[in-house]
């Protein structure tokens, strides 16, 4: 067994693909219109389907907004430098929420970045 994708819901599928592959350096795997069921998907990732997790963008026709709720945390991304990665999200127009530095009661180096639809995703600098 192993993980295949997450998926979140998006209010604006271009705009959150533009996200993930412009800000974040992934790649659009593929992306279906489904005009039977109303919806779109979109695959983006760092890496082919079938060897790498990856994350299922569903955009629900006519809705353009979603409720985040309190259940789902966030998204973690392993990079080599957080706070490189941290400026290098902010020239490319993203929003940094919590710079690079040490967790809370640890010594991995962290940061938080929030998608335009408000999904958190956790830049986790790779230990040396």
């Amino acid at each position: 067994m192993r993980l295949l994708h997450t998926m979140i819901r998006t209010g604006d599928l271009d705009r959150s693909i533009d996200f993930y592959t412009k800000v974040l350096g992934m790649r659009l795997l593929r992306r279906n219109d489904y005009p039977e069921g109303k919806f779109t998907l979109a695959f983006v990732g760092y890496g082919d389907e079938r060897d790498n997790t990856v994350i299922e963008l569903t955009y629900n026709w006519g809705i353009d907004h979603y409720d985040l709720g309190a259940g789902f945390g966030h998204l973690a991304i392993e990079v080599t430098d957080a706070a490189e990665s941290c400026a290098e999200i902010k020239r490319r127009g993203g929003t940094v929420t919590r710079e690079a530095g040490p967790m809370k009661g640890g010594t991995t180096v962290i940061a938080f970045v929030t998608d335009p639809d408000g999904y958190k995703i956790e830049l986790i600098e790779r230990k040396h």
